[in-house]
């Protein structure tokens, strides 16, 4: 045999352990994987495995990685630095719980007690370009900000953002966040993909309100804070405060874009998957109950009606759970 063929032949012996010896590494720990054989730190993840190791610790699919698939992640995470599998005293259950308490700390921003895929994108070492899709340094500061984008992107006002408007988001998403760097045709489908298989709940193959507002968040419902909540009493100063955050014009009325922020954060309060009907069905309820003028706006003094009812809802709601 000649020397390139026994050199051929000794390649293909070496990538054969190599596909075996991953594929057990998959089966004992699945984050091995993808740490370096030699140096065992976490190498860069693709868009693809960084779905891969999403899809396997979020089994049950919520949309987040809690409870026991926390601890198993967290215990992988940590084992899978050695080579080969060892006994469960590597990580024990004090030092499990130590190192939940650590990690939480370090990476569970919102303090819901549980992993979002932001969060993970915090965690493990990613593609700069697909990184960047998670890192919203600066959230959008209200839903009137949130509903402009979904009207400049909805581009034929179907009421979703399908795969091609998903892609458009992205490229200019990424575009502004490096001017220098242009992202092939390729990894922008790659990308969409990737985020349909995140963001599209139910499987439609586009995103609806709901899933959209998971992709692009906003710093804060303003509605879910406590003085709408219980006995405290609403004062001038807290309807002025609401009324400035959506009357971003400063036209003493909400409408158009500003009604329709103003109506997405009320609809979340009661309505965890809503899509753009279920927004336009809220719009017409709540104008025939509070527009008293007909002019399809809401005044300073018809959202003062609003919220009382909204605050009189949740203490009735709060007295109920007593």
């Amino acid at each position: 045999m000649s020397s390139g063929n026994q050199n051929n032949t000794a390649a293909q012996q070496q990538q054969l352990k190599n596909n075996i010896r991953v594929n057990l590494d998959r089966c004992s720990n699945f984050m091995r994987q993808f740490r370096d054989p030699e140096s065992r730190e976490l190498t860069k993840l693709s868009a693809n495995q960084f779905m891969d190791v999403w899809s396997h610790y979020d089994k049950d699919a919520n949309g987040y990685i809690e409870g026991t698939e926390l601890d198993g992640f967290l215990a992988e995470f940590v084992s899978s630095v050695n080579i080969l599998d060892v006994g469960p005293e590597v990580v024990s259950d004090a030092m499990l719980a130590e190192l939940k308490q650590c990690f939480m700390e370090a990476y569970d921003d919102n303090q819901d007690g549980k992993i979002d895929i932001r969060e993970l994108a915090q965690l493990l070492p990613m593609e700069e370009n697909f990184l960047l899709l998670f890192r919203f340094d600066n959230p959008l500061d209200s839903s009137v900000e949130f509903m402009k984008i979904w009207r400049e992107y909805d581009s034929d006002g179907s009421g979703f953002i399908e795969a091609d408007e998903l892609k458009n988001f992205l490229r200019d998403l990424l575009t502004e966040a490096q001017r220098d760097k242009e992202v092939t045709e390729d990894k922008l489908i790659e990308y969409t993909d990737t985020m349909l298989q995140v963001f599209d709940s139910n499987r439609d193959g586009k995103l609806q309100l709901s899933e959209m507002s998971k992709l692009l968040p906003v710093r804060e419902n303003f509605l879910c804070r406590q003085v709408f909540k219980g006995p405290t009493v609403l004062s001038k100063d807290d309807i002025e405060r609401v009324f400035a955050l959506y009357d971003r014009d400063n036209n003493g009325t909400i409408e158009n874009e500003e009604l329709r922020g103003f109506l997405k954060d009320l609809l979340e309060l009661v309505k965890k998957d809503y899509d753009a009907q279920d927004l336009l069905d809220f719009e017409e309820t709540i104008l025939r109950g509070c527009d008293f003028n007909r002019d399809g706006k809401i005044s300073k003094k018809e959202l003062t009606m609003i919220l009382l009812a909204l605050s009189k809802h949740s203490q009735d709601d709060e007295t109920k759970s007593k």
